[in-house]
């Protein structure tokens, strides 16, 4: 079991008694379950007062068919206490999530990222726009009701559907049992007999 994990949380249920809903613990792992009104000022907490400096990741799940729909979730780790912890707060289709890009700045892109692949916006964010697909792209690729065949685009050689050729290639390899430069794939103008 991870102590430094397992103290973090134990703080957070003295400090923020009324924030925690429900601590869940599976695979010495800590996830720490709160309402999204009070999302923030947990995060604001685990970096002040709990050495959490780094904010490994923030990614979101879809739970089509469920009310709320969503789930944002934040990855902190402490290099001081060498604790991990898994924030989760369940999150509606119309509602918007605090920014954290001013506690944790690479929150920037983690947000801008769940903004283009789910949807979930983030209230007092500097600058969000898509990060991977074009603006006015008007569907969010990582909801479960996006298809898996893609949909339909109106911008020509933007985006593509169809199965990349395998065959014929721009690279080939030359068929030999002559050492690994001989065999390495090439270009086809330059491959050698």
């Amino acid at each position: 079991m991870s102590t430094a994990s397992a103290d973090a949380v134990a703080a957070l249920r003295d400090t923020l008694a009324n924030t925690v809903k429900k601590v869940v613990e599976f695979r010495d792992e800590h996830t720490v379950i709160v309402n999204r009104v009070d999302l923030r000022a947990l995060l604001q907490h685990c970096y002040d007062e709990l050495d959490f400096d780094y904010l490994l990741d923030i990614s979101s799940v879809d739970n089509l068919g469920s009310e709320p729909r969503f789930e944002i979730v934040y990855e902190l780790y402490s290099f001081a206490t060498k604790a991990h912890l898994r924030i989760k707060a369940a999150v509606s289709e119309d509602e918007t999530v605090d920014t954290v890009s001013d506690i944790w700045p690479t929150a920037d892109w983690h947000e801008r990222e769940v903004y283009d692949m789910m949807g979930i916006k983030f209230a007092d964010h500097p600058d969000l726009r898509r990060i991977l697909m074009w603006e006015g792209f008007p569907y969010f690729p990582l909801r479960k009701d996006f298809p898996l065949a893609g949909k339909h685009s109106e911008m020509p050689d933007v985006a593509f559907s169809d199965a990349a050729p395998l065959a014929g290639g721009p690279f080939v390899t030359s068929p030999t049992s002559a050492d690994t430069v001989k065999r390495e794939p090439r270009a086809k103008q330059f491959s050698q007999d």
